[in-house]
């Protein structure tokens, strides 16, 4: 008796461990890739863009160190080309003294379906923005980049 139990219980382990092999094999592979990469002077970040419904596009964020630029741009799917490119002053925008040592961080996180938005902090002068791209068939150029919020995450030091 003792062995037929034995060999029950190792014909549903046998079955159980094949049916869970093969759920799992038949999903498929998630890729996690970061959307945010930085070189020496450099910050690259994408995200989407809600230039048509439907059809998603894609929205290249550059932070500039050396210039003080944030740039942005959307590649058309049509035609695989960028269509131009927007500019925003970060010296102006997070009214930094010239020549000062400054850190930034950024990243992208989706808003809405189709439209991710840019999470710019400055950690020296601890002041953070949100932003978002867009697209305009009017003007010079056919990108434009929105402030949507401004504010300091933490309170500059008394002076004594």
């Amino acid at each position: 008796m003792n062995d037929r139990r034995r060999w029950l219980w190792l014909g549903v382990g046998l079955l159980l461990g094949t049916a869970g092999a093969i759920w799992y094999s038949g999903q498929q592979p998630r890729v996690l890739a970061g959307s945010n990469d930085r070189y020496d002077d450099y910050v690259l970040c994408t995200g989407a863009v809600a230039s048509n419904p439907k059809a998603p596009t894609d929205g290249v964020w550059l932070l500039d160190y050396r210039a003080g630029k944030l740039l942005g741009t959307v590649v058309d799917r049509a035609v695989g080309k960028i269509v131009g490119w927007a500019e925003l002053d970060l010296v102006a925008e997070f009214n930094l003294p010239p020549r000062q040592n400054v850190h930034f961080l950024m990243t992208t996180g989706q808003i809405s379906q189709g439209q991710s938005a840019l999470y710019l902090a400055e950690t020296s002068t601890g002041k953070f923005g949100v932003y978002t791209m867009g697209v305009r068939t009017e003007g010079k150029t056919n990108v434009f980049i929105r402030r949507h919020d401004f504010s300091p995450f933490r309170q500059p030091p008394v002076k004594q």
